[in-house]
């Protein structure tokens, strides 16, 4: 099945840029898109070196940031941008099937919505931690990121649409932010360090210049492999009738962790670029590392070498859309009463779309998930006896959770139900069957606790329990 083309050069921004897109044959809302983040980059290292903290103040710094941020949405996808929120973002997802239809835009005026969501509902549970509940309630996460001081309007619209983050994100949380924006944030985190004892004077003050000249790197590596990979191995194949008649089960399998592949580096590509945008501006340290070594990882979406390596589903996830599963940590796993993974899941769906293919896939993600956990919980501690067998159970559960994301995530690509239905059929629904028969088989530890307690709570128990 052949994927839908639409016109290459159409798109809800500016057209300013259309003779470049007809001459490289790349849609313009890509163009667009690689453009603007391009001019970040230039304007964030402006940004740091000419309206510092020590420069300029911060009401100077969060005007530019908003009214750059504004200009490169409006540039890249028009004003549809500026409308936000959960609703408005599912009727722009509904929008994208039935106006504009599947697979014809790439980049559109969906992700700053889906961004923005992200940072409207992370300000609005912090300011609620921060004013509506007291701190006994908190945990000890809660505590730190809660914001007890409502933000002028300035404040409020540049941590929305600053142009570090307005075109690709990622979602930071508000304190961070507003230390950013004040000239704070590099020195909390310094402070957290004994200076003295590692023979300096005062606090160093270190360059994110290296951590973005290496993030760059890995961005142009993805581009290419993006524009020689991705194109030469599309998903849709999978689902070929001719290839489907001719291969073998595990001839699948094998392409289908191949096209998995070759569909990364578009992700790898846009989030590493936009971390090197908001590091090029002195957004996104972190600390220092045991080894002394300054991190700029604050505001990372992905690790690369744990998601090629990850033995386990949990692990693959957590170090995939980094700031994403942190978002879906803080609104809701934290705060869901009941179900918290099943109920992160279906959110997740909600934030990417209405596409069929994401709930196909989140939906098999909560299935594959309890059953990861369960074999892990009751079989795990049998290899650790070991060198070897710890060796041999590295590699298989490398290999069964790099072929499980593979199956996971296809529908997810293919966005319509035919191919994911068909793509599972081919599959034997294979993954499906064993997840079920795992948890009917092994028994599943439940979860230490339904709702989370607040620590200072958990501390109290503890108490509590010694003294009887």
């Amino acid at each position: 099945m052949a994927e839908p083309r639409g016109d290459p050069h159409r798109t809800t921004g500016s057209t300013l840029l259309h003779p470049l897109s007809a001459l490289l044959g790349i849609p313009l809302d890509q163009i667009n898109f690689v453009a603007c983040q391009l001019f970040a980059l230039l304007a964030a290292f402006w940004f740091r070196i000419c309206l510092g903290p020590g420069h300029a103040s911060s009401a100077v710094r969060h005007a530019f940031a908003t009214l750059f941020g504004i200009y490169f949405a409006v540039f890249c996808f028009g004003w549809y941008s500026f409308v936000v929120a959960m609703g408005y973002l599912t009727l722009c997802h509904i929008s994208r099937i039935y106006i504009f239809h599947y697979g014809i835009l790439t980049t559109d005026f969906s992700g700053p919505l889906m961004i923005i969501t992200q940072k409207i509902t992370t300000l609005a549970c912090q300011l609620h931690d921060g004013i509506g509940r007291q701190a006994e309630e908190l945990t000890a996460e809660q505590n730190r990121l809660a914001v007890k001081t409502r933000p002028s309007l300035l404040e409020y619209l540049s941590y929305l649409l600053n142009f570090m983050s307005i075109i690709a994100g990622p979602c930071s949380n508000y304190k961070d932010y507003i230390a950013f924006i004040e000239g704070r944030h590099v020195h909390m985190k310094l402070l957290e360090v004994n200076w003295k004892q590692k023979g300096y004077d005062r606090l160093p003050d270190p360059s994110p210049t290296g951590a973005v000249m290496y993030k760059l790197c890995i961005t142009l590596v993805s581009l290419v492999l993006f524009l020689t990979l991705t194109k030469n191995f599309p998903v849709t194949y999978i689902i070929d009738n001719e290839f489907l008649e001719k291969t073998s089960f595990l001839s699948r399998l094998g392409y289908l962790y191949v096209v998995t592949q070759a569909a990364k580096p578009k992700y790898y590509f846009a989030w590493m670029l936009a971390d090197a945008v908001n590091n090029a501006a002195g957004y996104g340290f972190s600390g220092v590392d045991e080894r002394g070594v300054f991190r700029w990882d604050l505001l990372s979406n992905l690790n690369i070498w744990n998601i090629e390596t990850a033995t386990s589903f949990k692990m693959y996830i957590e170090n995939w859309n980094i700031q994403t599963a942190a978002w879906l940590k803080r609104v809701c796993y934290d705060r869901a009463p009941w179900y918290p993974t099943a109920l992160t899941f279906i959110l997740s769906a909600l934030w990417h779309g209405i596409y069929p293919g994401y709930y196909f896939t989140f939906l098999t993600g909560i299935l594959i998930t309890l059953a990861a956990r369960a074999v892990r919980n009751n079989c795990r501690h049998y290899f650790l006896a070991s060198v070897p067998l710890k060796v041999a159970y590295d590699v298989v559960t490398w290999a069964v959770t790099q072929l499980a994301v593979c199956y996971t995530v296809a529908p997810f690509v293919m966005l319509a139900v035919e191919p994911a239905i068909k793509f599972y059929k081919s599959m034997y629904f294979h993954m499906h069957i064993l997840s079920i028969l795992v948890l009917l088989v092994l028994p599943v530890r439940p979860q230490a606790h339904s709702v989370r307690r607040p620590q200072n709570q958990v501390m109290q128990n503890s108490v509590k329990n010694k003294d009887k």
